[in-house]
């Protein structure tokens, strides 16, 4: 065994876990902070450049929504995948894994080139087509060069995910770190002067956040791959040994379709939330979306946790260390109840200055007055999201995604959908619909548990 795998088989199969933990998942969760911030600081710069290309950027949300899902999705299967052959000490197989994986995100995203290309503006009118009819052309306008810029060029994101992820699988988070900074931090400085034509640009507008986008991800892509190919010696790629393998493809697909699954459920959920919501004007579009970037700077660090968590458990139960799993599930739950814990009390407390932030200077502060009690009612239901993202993490580690995909539909389609719609029907008043998110996230948790309990019985006892 060389050095590197001894010292990865020491760390992640002996190291105290309230060690581990922060040594894994705080690089990846400091890079998806400072993803979200980039989610927000666009946000921003989008809505004082105009409203209306905020709502534009807030209804192609779903599409970049369902792009991030294939991505990060299959990337979550390539992970686990890895971490459970270089647990059972089979490097030759855990290289092959990353090798299939590249090749599953190079078709994911083929498929995401030939929308861009063909189907991005009918989609996106579509999305639009219940605005006012006095916004619905300048909306338009600004959203088909946006989705069909971010889908066109997609390239950098799928590849810089997949990248991200063998880092990860290795244990070599701060590797993975440095790769999503580069591209959020690139995305950072281009935003202001691509939207509004600095330093000699044209003023672009939502145009110029979709082109700092996709260079930052192209950024992102190369400073992985090089990452990848001089300091992840165990996953180094080599192009002679990449074969095909069927064994491999459907081992990443078992718990990446799911997780994909789980993810565009998020994207099929925001398209018919806006349905629901758009009744009640672009205003109460703009709350959603912001709401959505605001979130993130609140879950993203939590992703990030539970993405150092599936490499630990995984490690763990493909090593069969029963304890470590118990330990890995019982801290990582302390850290994500903190987290969103810490969220509830910003949401609560400051939702004014949040949503201050996203207003046109001299506005009439309309989507404040509406978002106050939004961010008030839904961040109620962040501790139990704690507990269902972990539980849920549990399930995509030890290779039963579906169990992840179930819990996901229940959250986000099966009880949020029908209930925000009710809610609507019965009351005509979008302050209530905002309750549907607390409703949802309390029927998934007890499904998360009873789910929980079953795995324990039939996988984690018996190690």
């Amino acid at each position: 065994m060389s050095n590197t795998q001894n010292e990865r088989s020491r760390m992640l199969g002996s190291m105290p876990m309230t060690k581990l933990v922060p040594k894994i998942s705080v690089p990846i969760m400091i890079s998806m902070l400072v993803q979200a911030l980039y989610n927000v600081v666009d946000s921003i710069f989008v809505a004082r450049f105009d409203p209306y290309a905020l709502t534009a950027v807030s209804l192609a949300m779903p599409v970049q929504m369902l792009m991030i899902a294939a991505s990060v999705g299959l990337g979550t299967g390539i992970n686990s995948l890895i971490s459970r052959r270089l647990g059972e000490k089979r490097k030759d197989e855990a290289r092959s894994a990353a090798w299939n994986g590249i090749f599953l995100e190079v078709c994911a995203c083929l498929l995401f080139v030939v929308f861009g290309i063909f189907f991005a503006t009918p989609v996106f009118s579509g999305l639009a087509a219940g605005l006012e009819a006095d916004v619905l052309p300048v909306v338009c306008e600004y959203g088909y060069a946006y989705l069909g810029t971010v889908c066109t060029f997609s390239f950098g994101v799928f590849m810089s995910v997949v990248f991200e992820r063998m880092m990860q699988s290795t244990g070599n988070t701060t590797l993975s770190m440095i790769t999503q900074l580069s591209g959020a931090l690139t995305n950072i400085i281009l935003d202001p002067i691509m939207i509004f034509g600095y330093l000699g640009f044209p003023r672009m507008g939502a145009l110029g956040a979709a082109v700092a986008t996709v260079i930052g991800q192209w950024v992102s892509m190369t400073v992985g791959f090089l990452l990848n190919q001089h300091k992840n010696t165990e996953l180094k790629l080599i192009l002679r040994e990449f074969r095909l393998r069927k064994q491999s493809i459907k081992d990443i697909l078992i718990v990446g379709i799911p997780s994909i699954v789980m993810q565009a459920i998020s994207s099929v959920m925001n398209v018919l939330l806006n349905i629901i919501l758009v009744a009640y004007g672009s205003v109460a579009v703009n709350v959603l979306g912001v709401y959505f970037k605001l979130q993130s700077f609140v879950f993203m660090p939590v992703f990030g946790l539970s993405n150092g968590m599936v490499a630990i458990v995984g490690y763990n139960y493909g090593a069969r260390l029963k304890a470590r799993v118990y330990e890995s599930v019982k801290v990582c739950l302390i850290y994500a109840a903190v987290i969103l814990g810490i969220g509830m009390l910003a949401f609560l407390i400051i939702p004014e200055t949040l949503l201050s932030l996203f207003e046109q200077e001299g506005g009439d502060a309309a989507l404040t007055a509406m978002g106050v009690p939004a961010l008030r009612t839904i961040c109620l239901c962040f501790l139990m999201a704690a507990g269902g993202i972990i539980l849920s993490t549990v399930f995509q580690a030890v290779g039963k995604g579906t169990y992840s995909l179930i819990v996901s539909l229940c959250r986000q389609l099966l009880v949020l959908i029908p209930s925000a719609w009710l809610l609507s029907m019965l009351t005509h008043d979008v302050g209530v619909i905002w309750w549907s998110f607390v409703i949802a996230e309390t029927v998934s948790l007890v499904i998360s548990v009873l789910f929980y309990r079953k795995v324990d019985k039939e996988m984690l006892q018996v190690l």
